[in-house]
């Protein structure tokens, strides 16, 4: 892969946990072992999109579009590989980044904020967007009485008259109607000519061969192939007839089949393979395995609570429950240690600290001195 690229994603995993009660999810949190079955949705993918480029991302449901693109924009962590985005994204998906309980105005000025324009701007760009959208009276409505089609609009006419260095568009001219589909593809075509970058994700191949430069084809989590949209939009077709021309029962099959691979994924045994493949490639080059692993989980965020933050979790927990038992039993610290069954023991006369104690007892020698002078 060469160097000059805008978006790099090298050996990209992401797993999901199948958790059935909150209870495993707790439980996984903390790092504490469990039977919970694993779902991968990625299992290894790596392309480049060069500055400038509009790639496509196609797929069957359930491939790892979404997910690859919401890895790209930031939305969500990757569980190991490299990604490298230069610039800034913005992501265009049906409600994406939309706080439901806002209004249309409320939720432009946030989104705007977030991506580090100033008030003045957005109140300059304001009536743009809302013009663009389309949304009428319903901008200073809550986004939970929109369409889909109405959130969808919102969400791509912010995006893109925020001007990200990258645009990420994910279904988003799926709903709508013509007129809007239109002026998407005519900001879209402009974005192009502007040299922005941008990850287009569709199942309409029609869009896809009208916008994109190279496509992807991700199969479930893995990427079957990537190139000239011309070719790969070719081989689609191809597999989609294929799959359309199976009976019911051998569509489910083959559909199982695929997703019991996803979840018999083996991390440590795919990064043994990229290791045993890049030694072949550099047999000269030294250091091959901690190379890989550095790529593989130096820019990881984990989503699970570090073995150090589990045991000084535990310890602030004991302790906690051992001061409580302390102060309910009566009984002193230095006494708990000595006694610690005396724990459970609780005491039946209130020991005062120390100073209050010797405060009390002097209170009591005063008030027995004024009884004795009466």
């Amino acid at each position: 892969m060469t160097e000059d690229y805008k978006i790099r994603v090298q050996n990209v995993t992401k797993e999901y946990d199948l958790f059935k009660t909150q209870a495993d999810k707790l439980k996984s949190f903390f790092s504490i072992k469990t039977n919970v079955p694993h779902f991968w949705s990625l299992m290894g993918i790596s392309f480049d999109v060069k500055p400038g480029e509009t790639l496509g991302l196609i797929g069957v449901n359930g491939s790892g579009k979404s997910t690859i693109s919401n890895i790209i924009s930031g939305i969500i962590p990757q569980t190991s590989g490299f990604v490298d985005v230069r610039g800034d994204t913005s992501i265009v998906a049906i409600s994406a980044g939309l706080r439901k309980n806002l209004t249309g105005r409320e939720n432009i000025r946030l989104k705007s904020l977030m991506q580090g324009l100033t008030n003045n701007q957005i109140d300059n760009m304001m009536d743009d967007i809302i013009s663009f959208a389309d949304i009428g009276d319903f901008v200073d409505q809550p986004v939970k009485s929109y369409s889909s089609g109405m959130r969808s609009r919102l969400g791509f006419s912010i995006a893109v008259h925020i001007k990200p260095d990258i645009l990420i568009i994910d279904e988003a001219l799926s709903v709508g109607d013509d007129t809007f589909y239109q002026k998407c593809v005519d900001k879209i075509a402009g974005f192009k000519a502007e040299g922005k970058t941008i990850i287009f994700v569709s199942h309409s191949l029609r869009q896809i061969e009208l916008l994109c430069d190279r496509v992807a084809w991700i199969n479930y989590g893995e990427l079957k192939t990537i190139g000239k949209t011309k070719d790969v939009t070719k081989k689609y077709r191809e597999f989609t007839k294929w799959f359309k021309g199976l009976s019911k029962q051998q569509k489910v099959d083959f559909e199982t089949d695929k997703k019991q691979i996803q979840k018999d994924f083996d991390i440590n045994k795919y990064q043994n393979q990229v290791i045993e493949t890049e030694q072949k490639e550099h047999p000269d080059e030294k250091r091959v395995a901690a190379k890989i692993k550095k790529r593989f989980y130096s820019s990881v965020i984990s989503e699970k609570m570090p073995k150090l933050t589990v045991a000084f979790t535990w310890l602030v927990v004991f302790a906690t429950m051992f001061f409580c038992l302390v102060n309910i039993s009566g009984h002193s610290i230095s006494h708990i240690v000595k006694n610690p069954s005396s724990i459970v023991k609780p005491s039946k006369t209130l020991k005062l600290p120390g100073k209050l104690e010797q405060a009390s007892g002097i209170k009591k020698h005063h008030k027995t001195q004024k009884m004795s002078v009466k």
